[in-house]
């Protein structure tokens, strides 16, 4: 019984760091980055293309914002009017030229990286040539812009000053690179399974005490 009484702290405080590294893999909460929205009618949809491959039309209404969020489920709309006759009423239509209008949100304190103030949401009406893609009607107003080497947009206007894309975990406000991190979940994308794993080993190690006490009677 003495065996038995010696192993239950170790299982338990083994328990608990097991249970402990579970948390801390649920704490990643996103990532902190621009998205880019396409308006139509009265509604913003998450584009399902980039800005450097979007053609819009004429009259077009499109939006960016900056946020933190696990995916497109769940990111932050752009805010605020966004009606093509409002944005771009002092922008006369040209001939060989169309007009873009652009509805960009710096978000939120709370999703601002550490030391920087997101800007105040702004509108503009681009003027650019007719096959321009979104990203040339951004840089025809919000310059300068910044990029990664995999052409995700990084920063309009140069906000925010550095990073891109940064994972975010709750709580301590940690940030990893996407890419670099720990692999938390399985390959059908489901919960890691370290914490199973380690409860189950915890398991084992108790029998084998409780079976060494009987053996010892």
């Amino acid at each position: 019984m003495t065996a038995v009484r010696r192993a239950v702290p170790v299982l338990l405080a083994a328990l608990a760091l097991l249970l402990g590294t579970g948390a801390g893999q649920a704490a990643a909460t996103g990532y902190r980055y621009w998205s880019f929205w396409e308006r139509s009618g009265d509604h913003w949809t998450y584009a399902t293309q980039g800005p450097s491959l979007a053609r819009p039309d004429d009259g077009a209404v499109e939006g960016f914002r900056f946020s933190v969020s696990a995916d497109s489920g769940d990111a932050s709309k752009p805010r605020g009017t966004a009606d093509f006759a409002t944005i771009c009423s002092g922008t006369a239509a040209e001939a060989g030229t169309k007009r873009v209008a652009l509805v960009i949100d710096f978000g939120v304190p709370a999703d601002a990286p550490s030391g920087e103030t997101p800007p105040a949401r702004r509108t503009a009406c681009a003027r650019v040539a007719p096959s321009a893609s979104t990203a040339e009607a951004l840089a025809a107003v919000a310059k300068p812009l910044r990029y990664d080497t995999n052409a995700l947009l990084c920063a309009i206007s140069g906000y925010p000053r550095k990073g891109c894309g940064e994972q975010v975990s709750s709580g301590s406000g940690a940030l990893t690179t996407p890419g670099r991190t720990e692999n938390r979940t399985s390959s059908s994308g489901g919960p890691s399974l370290g914490l199973p794993i380690g409860a189950g080993v915890v398991v084992v190690l108790a029998g084998a005490a409780v079976w060494q006490w009987r053996r010892r009677r």
